[in-house]
């Protein structure tokens, strides 16, 4: 069995993709409480550590429960916020500096592989001193590099357009050649394809049977507003005058996916932390008056309905938006295999 280490593994998406694959995640490492417990419960196999990869005693502790075992994978999705073009801190997040810090854990066990997943921001020339350190870094423990790529879940089984940056180390040339080589991409899944079959809701309204499948209650104005919109893929710009936000008359065009509406035979739009929040984005339903639902959120980033996610409402909004969808790990799988077969180990 292929051996993973799961670091900033949040509720747990990368570990679900890893293990839906036939991996084993011998350690997760986060500091979220929230996050954490939603971790737990899903993955009770996965020995798990809850602090900051900064410390010594977290790295410590992690390289504990690793213990003799051959690690094939570490995958570092680190905090992406510092890296996102709406940080006001960008150029002056300390947070920037996890995905360094990280690779503490690398020196001491030296997987075969290692794999970043973040924003596009990353791969801008805003953070070229941090992908360069991280080069450098991992070059001087004996791994070479991939230049960081923008590529799209929508391409790997995800209904909903979310570019991401990635990049591998491996500890030969061949490895990363053979990942690069590897085709992964699959056939394109839409909204209709993920939520289309589940019960109807209106405002306020709940599933009997899924505690996540719940509407927001919308205030009347709100209700107004999305009868005007048109079904499957509407947006705001046909909203009378009089039900215009003051903020938005006369800007067409800026935050012009508030209030929109996801279209059945497209990928969703990108879930963010506000993904259940008509004023937040494009995430209001096809054809029901209301903003999408927490389960239905879930599926959009592809999480399987048997997923037990903890907290409040708003939290577990997070959680999802936050998440990496299981189906673009699962589907790199065939790539890291691909790259584990020709490198050294």
């Amino acid at each position: 069995m292929l051996n993973a280490v799961d670091l900033f593994c949040g509720s747990g998406g990368v570990t679900q993709g890893l293990r839906a694959g036939g991996w084993r995640v011998v350690v997760a490492c986060d500091n979220d409480p929230v996050a954490s417990s939603t971790y737990r419960i899903n993955h009770e196999t996965t020995r798990f550590v809850e602090g900051d990869i900064q410390s010594g005693d977290t790295v410590d502790a992690i390289v504990r429960s690793i213990g003799d075992k051959k690690i094939h994978l570490v995958v570092i999705c680190a905090p992406c916020q510092p890296f996102s073009s709406q940080n006001r801190h960008r150029g002056n997040d300390k947070r920037e500096q996890l995905i360094i810090r990280a690779l503490a854990v690398v020196a001491q066990i030296k997987p075969a592989l290692v794999f970043f997943e973040n924003v596009p921001g990353l791969a801008s020339p805003a953070y070229r001193n941090i992908v360069t350190e991280v080069h450098l870094e991992l070059k001087e423990l004996g791994y070479f590099v991939s230049e960081p790529i923008v590529r799209d879940a929508a391409d790997f089984g995800v209904p909903q357009r979310r570019r991401r940056c990635i990049m591998l180390a491996a500890k030969s040339p061949a490895a990363l050649v053979a990942f690069a080589d590897a085709d992964v991409s699959c056939d394109p899944k839409t909204v209709y394809s993920a939520i289309a079959d589940l019960p109807k809701l209106q405002s306020g309204q709940a599933s009997e049977e899924d505690i996540l499948h719940r509407a927001r209650m919308h205030q009347p104005i709100a209700i107004e507003r999305l009868r005007y919109i048109p079904h499957d893929g509407g947006s705001r710009s046909s909203l009378p005058a009089h039900l215009e936000l003051n903020c938005h008359k006369g800007k067409a065009t800026s935050f012009s996916d508030v209030y929109g509406r996801m279209a059945w035979q497209r990928v969703a739009p990108t879930l963010t932390t506000g993904c259940t929040d008509l004023t937040r984005g494009r995430f209001a339903h096809p054809e029901q008056d209301r903003a999408i639902t927490m389960r239905e959120a879930a599926r959009l980033q592809t999480f399987p309905d048997r997923y037990h996610f903890m907290g409040q409402p708003g939290q577990i909004s997070r959680q999802i938006g936050n998440a990496v969808p299981p189906a673009m790990i699962q589907a790199f799988l065939p790539a890291f295999e691909a790259a584990l077969s020709v490198g050294p180990m």
